[in-house]
């Protein structure tokens, strides 16, 4: 089985998530969750539409593993409808999508007031200063995909990012590296 070398090859302490990017029907979604449930994931990320609030909430009921979902909310309002339907386990805003800075304090308020753990979806070099405001701040997805235009690329220490004391975000851009990207 895939989840056995998965599993094997990256050891016993690491989280292992299976996300489906609203691949699946809420029949299918069901099926499979239903299958993988004692494979000791850590969550199952958006098997469904991401607006299909009552499937969520018949996936959060029926499964031990905790469903995430909300990176494709577009602002708070989805996001407050998903959580009073109890939707989810964890919540997962794209920074972009939920309306920047003042949408991710909406939704930060939003999952605090809840108790509901708040998860980021990309922009690590903007999310990280955001999950330090979070109430029930989670897990910080990361990827280096902006480091080839930084002159300080925010360096990782024993698994979690470290986020420069610099003014503003923390960000300084490499000039040179912006204008090859740039032609």
């Amino acid at each position: 089985m895939a989840h056995a070398a998965v599993r094997d090859g990256a050891g016993p302490t690491v989280k292992l998530m299976c996300d489906f990017n609203q691949g699946l029907s809420l029949g299918d979604a069901l099926v499979r969750c239903h299958a993988l449930d004692d494979q000791g994931l850590y969550w199952f990320e958006e098997p469904i539409t991401y607006d299909n609030i009552p499937g969520y909430v018949q996936l959060a009921r029926e499964l031990k593993t905790p469903v995430q979902l909300g990176e494709n909310f577009y602002g708070p309002r989805l996001l407050y409808q998903a959580v009073l339907a109890g939707a989810g386990d964890y919540i997962m805003p794209d920074l972009m999508r939920i309306g920047g800075v003042r949408g991710w304090l909406r939704a930060a308020a939003i999952t605090g007031a809840a108790g509901i753990p708040m998860s980021t979806h990309l922009y690590p070099e903007i999310a990280a200063h955001l999950m330090r405001v979070t109430d029930t701040a989670h897990w910080l997805e990361w990827q280096d995909w902006a480091d080839p235009i930084l002159s300080e690329p925010f360096p990782i220490k024993d698994g979690h990012l470290m986020v420069p004391d610099r003014p503003g975000q923390g960000i300084a851009w490499n000039e040179k590296s912006v204008a090859r990207f740039a032609q």
